[in-house]
């Protein structure tokens, strides 16, 4: 799905605050959903902490560090960088399985 490129009520395009959501991983994205009304930019917020809050807590634990040889890192730019520019040409790309999640969560919000 494509968003469109009106403004949010905190006077930034749609797309951008998307966007900004995915830039300091789950940290930004709890700040956009609170911040934000619009329901693509919501849908952004969410997955971002859901996906980058699953990274961290796999970050820290011994085991994923030892069998992703520390890639989670590496992961975490790569996808982050994807889901930004996913979401600031306006593209509602849903992370596999974690998609379903997130629309589901945010039905119950």
């Amino acid at each position: 799905m494509k968003a469109s490129m009106a403004e949010t009520e905190l006077g930034l395009p749609k797309n951008t605050l998307a966007a900004l959501a995915y830039l300091l991983g789950w940290f930004s994205g709890v700040a956009v959903l609170f911040l934000s009304k619009d329901r693509a930019v919501r849908f952004h917020a969410m997955q971002s902490v859901v996906v980058f809050g699953v990274l961290t807590a796999l970050s820290v634990l011994p085991v994923i560090k030892e069998l992703t040889l520390g890639l989670v890192p590496l992961f975490w730019l790569v996808l982050m960088l994807v889901l930004m520019y996913k979401a600031s040409t306006g593209e509602e790309w849903e992370v596999p399985v974690v998609g379903k999640i997130v629309r589901g969560l945010l039905e119950r919000m």
